[in-house]
């Protein structure tokens, strides 16, 4: 297929962008899309990555559908709590984090993941360029949890953490572990882990792989945007302050396109 030719006046952009930026899913979810064939442009089926596209001249159909207008940024933070799944649909019945979402913000997507039993904040969002890189470890995004863990790690246990232990043939490194003072829990030890990269169950699986499982998990910042007191089952708004932070911080605009 034949590029758009470049005029003072086109706006040329990576095809997965531009599905992105329209809430069609992720950046990774679209690129799957046009391997799958389910992208054509001007009539004819795109399914080289990386092919450019004119958005403003040219005739973009998902399943022979016309690409929908590209929606108003959307940014919200929830307070997940636990026995909520992070999807849309389940087909086992467990209530879903989008029963906590409001209606009528259109087709947001979660920015990672909480397994059903983690709480705390989870990001969504119809940026699609956004939540692609605030996932990929390429740019080393942080996520602060508090951990609650059976028994009472010693010191070495702890360093052991920290020099990293190796999770499907890879080490991973968290960049910081901390136990925390406060009020004791008999049997339970309280720390803070932050982590750069979002493997599944990773901070669970650190923990079981050193002897002491996590009992309460909860993400209280993913990258310069902290849970604070917001409530569990509860959603706000990203200020723009801190949509800008998020964007600057994976080498982004301030403002989205």
């Amino acid at each position: 297929m034949e590029q758009p030719q470049e005029t003072p006046t086109s706006r040329s952009e990576r095809l997965h962008k531009v599905l992105a930026q329209a809430g069609i899913g992720s950046r990774r979810a679209c690129e799957r899309l046009m391997q799958e064939g389910r992208v054509a442009v001007d009539g004819e089926v795109v399914t080289r990555l990386g092919t450019t596209v004119d958005p403003q001249r040219q005739r973009i159909t998902v399943d022979r559908r016309p690409l929908p207008r590209a929606a108003a940024p959307v940014y919200l933070v929830l307070n997940k709590p636990p026995g909520y799944v992070t999807t849309a649909h389940d087909p086992q019945g467990r209530p879903t984090v989008y029963r906590l979402l409001p209606p009528g913000e259109g087709r947001v997507y979660p920015v990672g993941r909480l397994d059903l039993d983690s709480e705390g904040l989870l990001l969504f969002t119809n940026d699609g360029e956004l939540a692609a890189r605030l996932t990929h470890p390429r740019y080393g995004v942080e996520r602060e949890y508090l951990a609650w863990v059976r028994g009472h790690p010693p010191e070495d246990t702890l360093e052991q953490l920290r020099a990293g232990i190796v999770l499907d043939g890879a080490r991973c490194v968290p960049k910081e572990v901390t136990r925390l003072g406060g009020r004791p829990v008999p049997g339970v030890t309280l720390l803070r882990i932050v982590l750069q990269e979002g493997r599944k169950r990773e901070v669970r699986r650190l923990c079981e792989a050193v002897g002491h499982p996590v009992q309460r998990l909860v993400r209280v910042r993913y990258g310069p945007v902290p849970l604070g007191a917001l409530p569990p089952g509860r959603w706000r708004r990203l200020s723009p302050t801190e949509v800008e932070a998020l964007r600057r911080g994976v080498g982004l605009s301030p403002q989205p396109p």
